[in-house]
């Protein structure tokens, strides 16, 4: 567990090295998961020189999804902290949410049409009213 943690915080620490030293307007942990990314796409190789790597890293990473509403105690103690600025700002931060949210929701649901005709998995009405009756 203590390396493959290690291995995601170097992958973070890489992408923050990466973002502050080539002035990108993309945030180091994003560049981080990035390069995590690519570790896992070679996964397989390198499981072929350290078999564990595989079994280590899933367990971490279910070790911290199980614990993930942690991570939310921080910003939640910042907004709280910052009472000032979301009583000043605050229809403009629920209108931003709003559409954000809504435009989100609209671009996800344009993704999963778009990949499910280029797939050919494409689903019609009969076949929903098909797939919810009972044989």
């Amino acid at each position: 567990m203590i390396v493959s943690l290690t291995l995601i915080l170097l992958c973070q620490l890489l992408g923050e090295v990466i973002a502050r030293g080539s002035g990108w307007p993309v945030p180091g942990p994003v560049l981080g998961m990035l390069i995590l990314l690519v570790v896992l796409s070679l996964r397989d190789r390198i499981r072929k020189a350290v078999p564990e790597f595989g079994r280590a890293l899933d367990s971490t990473g279910k070790g911290l999804l199980a614990h993930l509403s942690l991570l939310f105690i921080p910003a939640s103690v910042g907004v709280v902290q910052r009472f000032d600025v979301l009583a000043a700002h605050g229809v403009g931060l629920v209108v931003a949410l709003v559409v954000s949210t809504f435009i989100t929701l609209v671009v996800t649901v344009v993704t999963f049409v778009v990949v499910s005709r280029l797939s050919g998995s494409s689903m019609d009405a009969n076949d929903e009213v098909r797939a919810g009756e009972r044989p």
